[in-house]
């Protein structure tokens, strides 16, 4: 049986640029203080809202009990901003609970890949998608990142997945741009760009935005660049955007966050770490991105 959803939630508008929050530590444990320095530092910077416990956000990393930490720390910081939260999961019964406990709190919505190391057939999941909608209380962002989890998403299951009412919309780290112009023609689902470099792609043929952790950087510059185009200023837009594209490229040369982490550090909004297997970005890698973050800035 479906949770109840109500008409405000029924008409969520998840368009512009919303930041997948890194997840800041300090000597093993998460650095709250560090957190709400962060959430303060991009509150009034013209982001649609955040994302807690993304990819970004090392949420593999964290335990159940320090995810919900570090959501209610954003939550608290970012009143008035929307807060996504991302929860992934290959237990069915566990995760549909998780999800059930978090619709309370005040979310703008769920982020929701496929279950990771399964790799089941397109019925299952649409089957998995389809279960873990219906005990939702707040809208549901699908996540395709097959590289992550295993498992694509096909285009034909993410249509039928559309008509699910608390499905509304795609996080598309899925690689394919034929599927990503048919889901934006078809126009059920607001797809968002996943991969940092293909944001201007995807919001000139009608994407509704982007969820992109390079826009720790810049933040400003990045919502000018989504309005432009919204706007129909495709080139004030692209005059912006290529000169992010040696940045973002910089960013995603090692495993994320850790190159990003080193510029944030660099800054003074955090310290430099990161769990384990994950790793602090090489000094040359770090050294060639503040150069870029610098250029930027002039």
């Amino acid at each position: 049986m479906q949770t109840a959803f109500s008409a405000d939630q029924a008409n969520t508008d998840f368009s512009g640029l919303w930041i997948p929050l890194v997840t800041p530590f300090d000597q093993g444990k998460v650095d709250h203080n560090a957190l709400k320095r962060l959430v303060a530092h991009y509150k009034g910077s013209g982001i649609a809202g955040l994302v807690v416990c993304g990819s970004t956000g090392e949420a593999a990393a964290l335990d159940e009990d320090e995810q919900l930490a570090t959501l209610h720390t954003v939550m608290a910081e970012a009143t008035g901003l929307p807060v996504v939260m991302g929860l992934s999961g290959y237990h069915l019964g566990k995760t549909a609970a998780r999800i059930k406990a978090l619709g309370t709190l005040g979310l703008a919505g769920i982020l929701l890949p496929a279950p990771s190391y399964i790799r089941p057939s397109q019925a299952g999941l649409i089957e998995w998608f389809t279960a873990l909608a219906d005990v939702s209380a707040v809208p549901v962002i699908l996540y395709d990142i097959p590289y992550r989890t295993g498992s694509r998403m096909e285009l034909e299951t993410i249509l039928a997945l559309a008509d699910h009412p608390r499905i509304q919309a795609l996080k598309d780290c899925g690689g394919d741009p034929a599927k990503t112009r048919a889901l934006i023609a078809d126009g059920r689902l607001q797809v968002l760009a996943g991969e940092d470099v293909n944001i201007f792609a995807t919001a000139a043929q009608g994407g509704r935005g982007a969820i992109a952790a390079a826009a720790h950087l810049h933040t400003e510059r990045f919502v000018q660049v989504l309005r432009r185009i919204q706007a129909g200023d495709l080139a004030g837009a692209q005059a912006l955007w290529a000169p992010l594209q040696p940045l973002i490229e910089g960013l995603f040369a090692e495993p994320n966050p850790g190159p990003l982490k080193a510029v944030l550090a660099g800054q003074g909004l955090l310290r430099n770490e990161l769990r384990s297997p994950m790793t602090r970005a090489s000094t040359e890698l770090a050294e060639r991105l503040q150069g870029l973050d610098a250029l930027l800035a002039a």
